[in-house]
């Protein structure tokens, strides 16, 4: 089945679910335990449909990558300065891997690899590798996909920001102006170390056809990327990045909700217009997929659906025409839980260091015919502009 045809079943299928929600609601607007089995039923169709329409989507994504040429012909004579030089070298990338292999460091492998030491004592992943790791982190990181992200060499980073911003005044003739200047503040993002090990047996390392570079790229985007989205989302500063959901520096309150277990259509909408309007033009939803569940039997006053499902092929389903996002690390609906978040996520500034260093334990794990390998990158985040997310919080009880 074509990703058309999977959208337009999913339609068909929401359809069928609001027109039984409509015409089997009780007069105080609720189902009965049969009839709620049945909603619950079609809703989950619902979701199986869009995650198989996402999986085809990303397929398609990586086909097309996959199908473009892998060179482009030459129409000049090459430039005589066009090799690759440091960890951007082919040199470089086979000593690195060659080492990740090999039980003992040949010394022309060793030297080959000395500009690529790091501080700590493992290897700095050559250029073209470190660029899968962070396409592979993207994939498993939702966040990635809405914030800011920056690269960092060293150091904290320093990112001016307006604090309070000057005015103009009406002036009498002959009168004075009226001095009226902005003032500024500095937001600080550093790097804090994340890291996993990973072992493989010294059978699957010696196996020739065993995509080392593979594995260990999807294993780190998978530990690595859980993680850092977990941070993204809660983290508290310490010795983490600062999470936009924080109590002290995160986004803005712009709703508590009347109850500790239910949102309404209302609170909603107030959380949208709570949002400023420059930051409503790119503003997304993002919320828990149970809480999506409650928010599709929601409707407006002229009895409209919240909830949009997405008819076109790349485009997101909808929540009073914003893009929805759901994630496992939003809070579900719960007393005091932050259980909405809408607004412009490109203010939250993530700041990658660069140079992700991998390390080969060859002895550590010998008895048991292993071998581990330390993967690590530093990593901050930080949201820039609190006012530019609200979150709807449930009333506390």
């Amino acid at each position: 089945m074509t990703i058309l045809e999977l959208r337009d079943k999913r339609n068909k299928t929401w359809e069928a679910a609001k027109s039984f929600l409509d015409s089997h609601r009780s007069d105080k607007g609720t189902l009965s335990a049969e009839d709620d089995a049945s909603y619950s039923r079609m809703e989950q169709d619902i979701t199986d449909l869009g995650k198989e329409i996402s999986r085809l989507e990303r397929q398609e994504a990586l086909d097309a990558e996959l199908s473009k040429p892998i060179g482009k012909p030459l129409t000049t004579a090459p430039l005589s300065g066009a090799r690759k030089d440091g960890r951007a070298s082919d040199e470089y990338r086979r000593c690195f891997w060659n080492l990740m292999r090999s039980k003992a460091a040949m010394p022309e492998i060793v030297n080959a690899l000395q500009i690529g030491t790091d501080s700590e004592g493992g290897y700095l992943v050559p250029d073209e590798y470190e660029r899968t790791l962070v396409e592979a982190l993207e994939e498993e990181n939702i966040f990635r996909q809405l914030a800011k992200v920056i690269q960092t060499s060293s150091g904290d980073r320093k990112i001016p920001v307006v604090a309070s911003k000057g005015t103009a005044a009406w002036i009498d003739e002959e009168g004075a102006f009226t001095e009226s200047d902005d003032s500024f503040s500095q937001v600080s993002i550093g790097a804090y170390k994340l890291g996993t090990m990973i072992k493989v047996s010294e059978e699957l390392l010696n196996d020739s056809v065993f995509d080392l570079e593979s594995y260990i790229a999807r294993e780190f985007a998978r530990r690595i990327g859980a993680k850092e989205e977990e941070a993204f989302f809660s983290g508290n500063g310490s010795g983490k990045p600062l999470g936009f959901l924080a109590a002290t520096g995160g986004a803005q309150t712009g709703v508590t909700a009347a109850s500790t277990s239910a949102i309404t259509a209302d609170e909603l909408i107030d959380l949208f217009y709570s949002l400023k309007s420059p930051y409503r033009k790119n503003g997304v939803w993002l919320l828990n997929d149970a809480t999506i569940k409650t928010v599709r039997k929601l409707k407006d006053s002229n009895g409209q659906y919240l909830w949009q499902p997405a008819l076109v092929a790349d485009t997101p389903d909808t929540i009073l025409g914003r893009p929805v996002k759901t994630s496992a690390y939003m809070p579900a609906i719960a007393a005091a839980a932050k259980s909405v978040a809408f607004g412009d996520f490109g203010y939250y500034w993530i700041a990658d260091r660069q140079g992700r260093s991998f390390k080969r334990l060859g002895e550590l794990y010998a008895a048991t015919g292993q071998v581990g390998f330390l993967g690590s990158q530093r990593v901050d985040g930080k949201l820039i502009l609190p006012e530019s997310i609200k979150v709807l919080a449930q009333k506390a009880s």
